[in-house]
């Protein structure tokens, strides 16, 4: 996702009671990073605030909503003020209009159910799915219409407008692709929030009602969860190509299927650097330190005569076919700061990925052998002006 929601107020006092249950609630149970910006109070010396900020993912990016409670009457559900570029976005309005006001969540409003905020959300947010959806399906492009046809049956997909002062407007989809069961690939996985990958697709809308000419090709970037990154990187992925004349439902498949074998070769390859971690102990002694689940770093202690040093060993996701950077931190000696010396990544040694990782460690004792002589005088050097 990109931009980030504002950090939440500090200086306000603290939410009303049954105010404060419900957004607790929604912040631990949502499956959909939300956030809290700006927390306040309506009044201007009041005793609670009673409303805030929810910053609510939404195609690739966030909208920004106040939710307004009322710590005087807390037993009334919030109102909800949307952006300002929403004008046309009146969910409540319209719910009346069609008689389908009970279905709403507000029609049974229970100030004391901690769910209620929770249910709030999430119906708005698909209001607010449907209504871009609207949007796009009457632009002026027959290719953007063609292409909201062909992939609305796919689940989770969003679309929305993208208007700009400088270039003609625009429609952007965001296709997930991959749902990670996480459980199942990386074994102790942390992440509570579900990790997932998605296409961002951009296309400029050309006012024309058919394809008299060639339209030009979309703008494509694949975009997943923050914290993905410790497994896999997107960054590295590289795009097939878009020929002309192609549409999404034609792009996904293969696109599907690389992505999916590249997540399974991530996976595995974390077995690759956990074997390697291990095979520090033998030659280095046992690590100080290790990541256990994604074997991302490790640390060692080693000693050349009276030098004590640590190695630090950053294993890329590529590993083997990229070798760790080691960074070497010395034991006895700081700068001004009082800060430990360290060197520069070094990454410059001898390395095969097709060596076994006794054979890995091996390589990389013997280069430190000599390396550490140079790192202690580095460090010598460093210290010397400050005496």
């Amino acid at each position: 996702m990109s931009p980030s929601a504002a950090p939440a107020s500090t200086s306000s006092p603290p939410l009303a009671p049954l105010v404060d249950v419900q957004l607790k609630y929604l912040l631990s149970h949502s499956k959909l990073p939300i956030r809290v910006g700006q927390i306040w109070s309506g009044c201007r010396n009041g005793r609670h605030a009673d409303r805030f900020t929810l910053s609510i993912p939404f195609c690739l990016d966030y909208v920004h909503w106040d939710f307004v409670y009322n710590a005087l009457t807390p037993k009334v559900a919030p109102d909800v003020v949307f952006g300002p570029d929403d004008e046309g976005f009146q969910p409540l309005v319209d719910y009346a209009e069609n008689g389908n006001g009970d279905k709403s969540c507000l029609a049974r409003w229970d100030c004391r159910d901690p769910k209620g905020l929770i249910a709030l959300v999430h119906e708005l947010r698909g209001l607010y799915i449907e209504y871009h959806k609207k949007r796009v399906e009457v632009v002026d492009d027959a290719r953007v219409v063609f292409e909201l046809s062909t992939v609305l049956s796919k689940e989770g997909i969003e679309v929305c407008m993208v208007p700009s002062a400088d270039r003609p407007e625009e429609v952007k989809f965001a296709v997930p692709l991959l749902d990670l069961d996480l459980a199942k690939l990386v074994p102790g996985c942390p992440w509570k929030l579900p990790q997932k990958i998605h296409l961002q697709v951009i296309f400029p809308i050309s006012r024309s009602s058919n394809y008299s000419s060639i339209p030009s090709a979309p703008r494509l970037k694949l975009i997943s969860t923050p914290d993905l990154k410790s497994l896999f990187s997107v960054e590295d992925v590289k795009l097939p190509p878009w020929s002309n004349g192609m549409c999404l439902a034609e792009y996904l498949p293969a696109l599907e299927d690389s992505l999916n074998n590249l997540v399974v070769e991530a996976s595995a390859s974390i077995g690759s650097r956990r074997r390697f971690i291990e095979a520090l102990a033998p030659t280095f002694g046992r690590p100080l330190e290790a990541d256990p689940i994604f074997c991302r770093r490790a640390t060692i202690l080693s000693i050349s005569g009276i030098f004590s040093f640590l190695v630090h060993f950053a294993i890329p996701l590529q590993f083997p076919k990229q070798q760790p950077v080691l960074t070497l931190q010395s034991s006895q000696h700081c700068n001004a700061d009082g800060t430990p010396i360290t060197s520069p990544p070094i990454n410059d040694y001898p390395w095969s990925p097709r060596w076994d990782q006794v054979e890995m460690v091996e390589r990389i004792y013997d280069f430190l052998t000599d390396e550490c002589q140079n790192f202690r005088k580095f460090c010598s050097d460093a210290i010397t002006p400050q005496k």
